[in-house]
Parts: C-alpha cells; structure tokens; sequence
C-alpha cells in the first residue's frame, strides 16, 4: 500500500509538473542518505540529467504562466506528463526508503509505469481542460495564479511522497476533491441549450 501511494502521488505532481517529480527524485536520491534510487533509475541523480531535468522545469514553470502559451504547453505535454508519471511512479514505488519495493509489483516491472502514465494524464487531461475556460473567464489574469498554484502543489505532493507518504496521500486527496468541484463550477457556469417554443399561429 505504501509503494501505491508514493507511486501515485508521484505520478499525480507530473500530472500537473512534468519534470517535478523527477528533478524532486534525482535531488532525494543526491542529498537524503535514506533515499536511493534502484539502479534503474539511478540516471535520474546523474549531474547532466539534473541539468537537463532543472531547465525544463525552469522553462515549463514559466511558459506555464503566460496565457495562450499555457494552453500551447498544455498540448506539447499530453505526451510528456504522462510519460514521466510513469517514469516517476516506476522509480518511486522501487526506491529503497519503500518498506517492500517488490511487493506491489512483483509480477512485472512494467506495470508501475502504465500505472504512472494512467494517473499522471488523467490530472493532465483535467487540468487542461480547466485552464482555458479560467483564462477566457478572467482575461488571462488567472494563468499565473493557476499555475503557481499547480507548481506548489507539485512540488509538495512530490516531496512529501519521498518524505511523508501518508501527507502525501492526503494532499492526493485533496487534488482530487479540488478539480471535482472546479469541473462541476465550470458545468454549472456553462449556458445550456435554449429551447425555441413554436409560435401559436393566429387564429382567424
């Protein structure tokens, strides 16, 4: 159960940050002893991937920001946040500090990464989906505060997954509770269809 949640928190921070997890990970893996990363996703602690890793983040913290590009970025990651949900759900679930690294997936390695991808793109797809309806209803002055949001609550879910699991699971849920209610404002603020009544025709 606890590889489930630090995999799935983990796989929900790329849903909303591609490239937080992974850099929270290489980070982990370089600066708390308790944490190692098995050797298959050791690459993700070597000096040119954190390199590499921390300037998109750095370039996807602030494209996310700018309205109309937001919604660009969004398309150019449908692909990329699910791929490293998987990626970070893989490493997570398997890392050392996890009390039974092998016992959630015992059966194939594979499966905590299509795990990850289905987590990480349903966030994405949600979050996608709400972004350009805040922007038009606010004029684009909601896109920087919409996506510093995301970016904190990225990063803590990733934190706190390596960290603090069960915190993580809560702030998992909280995710959750929060882009049901946004979906349903967004539903109830949508016009719904006008129904055109026949005119009586006159009597003569």
């Amino acid at each position: 159960m606890l590889e489930f949640l630090v995999g799935s928190s983990l796989a929900a921070s790329a849903g909303l940050n591609a490239w937080m997890p992974l850099f929270a990970l290489g980070l982990m893996d370089r600066l708390v002893p308790a944490f190692t990363l098995p050797a298959g996703w050791a690459w993700l602690s070597g000096d040119v991937a954190l390199w590499i890793i921390g300037i998109l983040l750095v370039v996807e913290i602030i494209a996310d920001k700018v309205p109309a590009v937001d919604s660009v970025n969004d398309v150019v990651q449908t692909v990329i946040r699910p791929a490293s949900g998987g990626i970070a759900f893989g490493a997570g679930a398997s890392a050392q500090q996890v009390t039974d690294p092998s016992g959630l997936f015992a059966d194939g390695a594979w499966i905590p990464i299509v795990v990850g991808v289905v987590i990480a793109l349903a966030v994405h797809v949600a979050k996608a989906a709400l972004r350009p309806a805040a922007n038009m209803a606010t004029a684009g002055l909601a896109a920087p505060v919409l996506s510093s949001a995301e970016d904190v609550s990225s990063l803590a879910l990733a934190v706190s997954a390596i960290l603090a699991p069960i915190i993580a699971a809560i702030l998992l849920v909280g995710l959750v509770v929060a882009i049901v209610v946004l979906r349903g404002r967004r539903r109830r603020r949508q016009p719904g269809p006008q129904v055109v009544g026949l005119r009586e025709r006159p009597r003569h």
